[in-house]
């Protein structure tokens, strides 16, 4: 007995009506329907949509000449370059998938990741010179390395088996390359930046990425054709997306090699840049920068900010420069951004503080993630959506990885229950907006009373002269634990004590909330901006570690 309704009779998925989702279809159409627009600005050099996709094809056919087969892995470590650019197009096109490294790590793990990826092919630029070097020391099988040679850049050596426009010269501009049979086929492969013990590898499908760069889009709203800068690392979950969403838009990439106030403000200027991305230290450098530079800008600009939740003085710095901030939040196991603090037009009546305040908050669902929620981590029971009950934030949907390479029991645990655990917690507001309270294993238990570490720093960064605060746990005979906060202060700020900085927070929070211990001086931290606050635990508890 034939249980399938008419609408599924006889009306079978065919090439005529199915295609597998894929970002590369982006680049093709860009190159098809505006091959003579601007796609890619790197100094002097500018290369149109046509002139991309002919290197990007050329590329992939280079590398299949070469041996790269369907699932081999290849690598690049680079900085925000016109190749990098090309190699999210590339490496996918030849049936490959990338794998785009932390250009922060050190030789060791770079080699960890090398190996546990399988690389047959490295791309690296000569700044990185001495870790690549270092790390293929350490490899017995190493990877055929293919050197950037930057006309922009004089430092460090060339140690590749052959150059990027060498290798492409081989290629074929009339390449006929793969796209996915599956959308589920693996796309790009991105290495958590552990904190302990090695880092995972995170698996994107070709289908989140896809999604993820429509997604961008309309979360930003974003114009066609926009210009956007690369202050964002493209390795950060694949640069969040947005090599695929500018050709999407028939964008333009501006590459950006370091992330500088001075070279920031300057591409803004002459580039005529209306998008970037960046973490809330990212924006705070801007903030902090001689107003001389600020001057100028005469268009709209906007800027995404993630990583940490920023505090509301930073984002209404961003605001009174005329920035506009959206503030995104997600991992690199969800494709970057997959929840967005949604703007409503009745909050433009509210004073500058009040939506800064709200701007600081995670908010919903972006358009393409599928259920967004915050829960007991123990029950998966969804906590109240009172503003103040504490809970885990799960995440499901098309946003969400393929899983952990070569790490079943870990992947298996990340999606227990049918979500996504992200190991964050937060309040869930009767909007529905969530707002980021701490890592789990960040989370101060002092005397049985939970303190949040981001609600101390954002009364930290409140004060005038503030650059930089973290706030982690101290161990206490008493209570537990106490807040030890780390700060940095700007450049022109008068000298200040720790009592003055505690008596402050005392001032303008419970008393029990506020440090007991303050600590002052630079902070370490990641490449994309994030203070490493697992070195400054260790700090805090073992003084004696310090150099």
């Amino acid at each position: 007995m034939n249980n399938r309704s008419a609408f599924e009779t006889n009306l079978d998925k065919n090439a005529a009506n199915f295609a597998a989702l894929t970002p590369i279809k982006f680049l093709e159409r860009a190159a098809q329907v505006y091959p003579n627009r601007p796609a890619v600005v790197h100094g002097e050099i500018r290369r149109n949509w046509s002139e991309t996709f002919s290197r990007c094809k050329k590329l992939a056919s280079a590398l299949n000449a070469h041996g790269v087969e369907k699932g081999d892995a290849v690598s690049i470590m680079a900085p925000n370059l016109p190749e990098h650019f090309e190699a999210h197009f590339a490496v996918p096109m030849c049936g490959a998938v990338l794998n785009s490294i932390n250009t922060r790590l050190d030789s060791e793990v770079v080699a960890f990741i090398l190996k546990h990826a399988g690389s047959k092919v490295l791309i690296t630029d000569k700044e990185l010179s001495t870790v690549v070097k270092g790390a293929l020391e350490l490899m017995d099988e190493k990877p055929y390395v293919i050197d950037i040679d930057d006309p922009y850049w004089t430092d460090g050596e060339l140690i590749g088996d052959t150059d990027y426009e060498a290798f492409i010269a081989n290629g074929d501009e009339d390449y006929a390359y793969a796209l996915p049979a599956d959308e589920w086929e693996a796309i790009t492969l991105n290495y958590t930046s552990g904190t302990t013990g090695d880092p995972k590898g995170v698996v994107y499908h070709h289908r989140g990425a896809y999604l993820n760069a429509n997604s961008n889009a309309l979360s930003w709203a974003m114009d066609h054709h926009p210009v956007y800068l690369w202050t964002l690392p493209m390795f950060h979950c694949n640069g969040w997306c947005f090599p695929w969403t500018i050709a999407a838009m028939a964008g333009v990439s501006v590459c950006l090699r370091h992330v500088r106030a001075e070279d920031i403000f300057n591409m803004i200027k002459k580039e005529k840049v209306g998008y970037f991305c960046g973490a809330p230290i990212v924006l705070n450098m801007l903030n902090s920068a001689d107003d001389a530079l600020k001057d100028g800008i005469n268009h709209q600009v906007k800027v995404m900010t993630a990583g940490a939740a920023p505090p509301a003085s930073v984002i209404e710095g961003m605001e009174n420069l005329g920035i506009k901030v959206t503030h995104v939040y997600g991992l690199t196991e969800t494709y970057g951004p997959s929840v967005v603090c949604a703007w409503h037009d009745e909050w433009n009546d509210k004073t500058a503080e009040e939506q800064a305040r709200l701007k600081s908050r995670q908010g919903v669902r972006a358009p393409m993630l599928d259920d967004l929620m915050v829960a007991d981590p123990v029950t998966m029971e969804p906590v109240p959506q009172d503003g103040k009950t504490m809970g885990e934030v799960f995440m499901r949907g098309n946003l969400v990885m393929k899983g952990y390479l070569k790490n079943p029991t870990t992947t298996a645990d990340a999606f227990e229950g049918g979500w996504f655990h992200s190991g964050d917690l937060a309040v869930w507001h009767e909007d529905g907006y969530i707002e980021i309270k701490d890592r789990s294993k960040d989370i101060i238990i002092s005397g049985g009373e939970n303190i949040s570490s981001i609600e101390v720093e954002d009364v930290l960064f409140s004060h005038p002269m503030v650059q930089e605060a973290a706030v982690v746990a101290k161990r206490d005979e008493k209570w537990g634990e106490t807040p030890c906060a780390f700060v940095s202060l700007k450049d022109n700020a008068d000298a200040i004590s720790a009592e003055e900085i505690i008596a402050y927070c005392r001032d303008n929070m419970a008393h029990f909330k506020a440090p007991k211990t303050v600590v002052f001086g630079d902070m370490p931290k990641t490449s994309t901006g994030k203070i490493q606050k697992f070195l400054l635990r260790d700090r805090a508890n073992n003084p004696e570690s310090e150099e």
